[in-house]
């Protein structure tokens, strides 16, 4: 049986043919390690551009979600159903913010979609990494997410919906809670069940793409769905004072990881089981 799920993206004209992401990377240099930076660093808005030339703000832009580095070889992970308007074509880009020198417009490649787990790789050239930007990564959770695990989830969204502009830098969201449960559900029409993890907080307009870590190691253990609408009304669903109290539904980081691993990218790993102390390592595919 498919869930009722509200995927908290923007909708955008299907006319629209050219996308462009922008990435808000944080005041933390270049390549330090995972962990070094603080974890919002790595996170960029997924939008899509609507003018031809800029601005003096910049372009204006549709907002769709989130994405985040997991490498410093310029590799993303976010949502597949946040790039559903790139489907059919159209350039996406990163507008990747510098030290003291206006951000930079990257482009950026779709290099693997798994739309029945809901998970999708980006990369962006040239490599911000290797030049002077500032960027970040998030290592991912080696361990399950359990229930009762405290967690965080972390995105970014522009400071006005209706007129966002791509030289304004896009406000913070991050919201503490708790991992409540496990359920199964379709994520994609006609495709076999997937696990998803219940949130104990709601999820707003935005946050689908965005990464959701433990509290203490900041480790990736999942990739923010949407709302969690089963077993709601539909009038429930749409009243201000029942969304509250809808839980937030994450996809599990193992399916992005084995769609890195189907690509040979690597990812930086981390140990979160709550019964062996934690450890960093790269993560690399099987051969």
């Amino acid at each position: 049986m498919t869930a009722s799920f509200h995927r908290v993206t923007k909708a955008a004209s299907a006319a629209l043919s050219l996308a462009t992401f922008v990435c808000n990377l944080g005041l933390y240099a270049d390549s330090r390690a995972a962990g070094d930076a603080a974890p919002d660093a790595a996170i960029c808005p997924v939008v899509y551009r609507l003018d031809e030339s800029p601005s003096p703000r910049g372009y204006h832009y549709a907002f769709f979600g989130n994405a985040f580095f997991i490498n410093d070889q310029g590799y993303l992970l976010t949502d597949a159903h946040v790039l559903e308007t790139f489907r059919d074509g159209g350039q996406p880009y990163l507008i990747v913010r510098r030290p003291n020198a206006p951000p930079r417009l990257l482009q950026a490649t779709i290099v693997a979609t798994d739309p029945p787990h809901d998970v999708a790789i980006l990369r962006v050239t040239p490599n911000p990494f290797a030049g002077n930007f500032r960027v970040s990564f998030l290592p991912l959770a080696t361990d399950p997410a359990i229930p009762g695990q405290s967690v965080i989830a972390l995105s970014l969204h522009p400071n006005h919906l209706q007129d966002a502009q791509s030289l304004e830098a896009p406000r913070e969201d991050r919201s503490p809670g708790q991992v409540l449960s496990y359920e199964s559900t379709q994520l994609e029409k006609s495709a076999p069940a997937a696990k998803v993890f219940l949130l104990s907080h709601a999820v707003t307009r935005g946050q689908s793409g965005s990464p959701v870590l433990t509290a203490d190691s900041h480790a990736v253990v999942g990739i923010i769905e949407g709302r969690w609408l089963r077993s709601l009304s539909a009038a429930a669903a749409k009243s201000p004072s029942q969304a509250a109290s809808i839980p937030g539904a994450a996809t599990p980081i193992e399916y992005a990881i084995a769609l890195l691993q189907r690509q040979s990218i690597p990812w930086h790993s981390h140990c979160v089981s709550v019964s062996a102390p934690s450890a960093t390592s790269l993560g690399t595919p099987p051969r």
